[in-house]
């Protein structure tokens, strides 16, 4: 091999493995903070400011506001909170001005697109299913779902200012529940078998925030059930 040939297979070699190590860096997702130091701990405050993330190219992430006063959601770099305000409304806005106690986020560009399975309508149903997709692989990962739900109830944290926490009991206060029926939402997950009490609860390896399709809806997903046939379902290329 002349040494023209031997640049040019060393230099493509080389762009490859940045290209492969980069593409792994940019769907890794990082997470701040643990579920459980907030539930037990009562570690309530921010420890991340949303605005201090660099890159909001394609940034995806999903978590409570600090001091559980409400819940956050990224799609492709736009962050909402919601949070619940006067007579146990709901209020949206779009903001990146909100910090979280734990959170976690990818910035992801390049998504496989595929339908949901008709057969899967339910949390449980759709964690089987992405726990096989996984291959048990303990790495975390953010996927996206858009579609039709028949009826889906989700929640906002809305802990009473002043709150000390010391149990998930004790977190939960102010919660306050709403339901959807025959909407049109987008949700962001993660999936992980391996952060139990880090960043799932501990009965679950899915972690799902949903939104509305206009924008005036927002929370974690505690009960969903999936219209069949209208999902579409989103994971991270490799």
């Amino acid at each position: 091999m002349n040494y023209k040939i031997y640049t040019i297979v060393l230099s493509f070699s080389l762009f490859m493995s940045y290209y492969l190590s980069a593409q792994q860096f940019v769907n890794e997702v990082k997470i701040v903070g643990q579920m459980k130091n907030v539930m037990w701990k009562g570690e309530l405050y921010g420890n991340i400011d949303l605005d201090t993330i660099a890159n909001k190219e394609h940034l995806y992430g999903l978590g409570p506001v600090e001091y559980l006063a409400g819940e956050i959601l990224i799609i492709d770099g736009k962050c909402y909170k919601s949070t619940v305000v006067h007579n146990n409304k709901m209020e949206v806005e779009e903001t990146f001005n909100t910090k979280a106690p734990f959170f976690g986020y990818a910035n992801i560009s390049n998504w496989s697109e595929q339908s949901l399975p008709d057969s899967i309508l339910t949390i449980d149903q759709l964690e089987k299913y992405l726990y096989k997709k996984s291959e048990n692989s303990t790495s975390p990962f953010l996927f996206k779902l858009k579609g039709e739900v028949k009826k889906a109830t989700f929640h906002i944290v809305n802990l009473p200012k002043g709150s000390k926490v010391s149990s998930p009991d004790e977190a939960h206060k102010g919660l306050m529940k709403f339901k959807l029926r025959n909407e049109k939402i987008e949700i962001i997950g993660f999936f992980s078998t391996a952060h139990k009490t880090i960043f799932t609860h501990h009965d679950t390896f899915l972690h799902m925030h949903l939104i509305s399709s206009d924008r005036k809806k927002m929370g974690h997903i505690d009960d969903v059930f999936f219209k069949k046939g209208s999902f579409k379902i989103c994971l991270p290329n490799e």
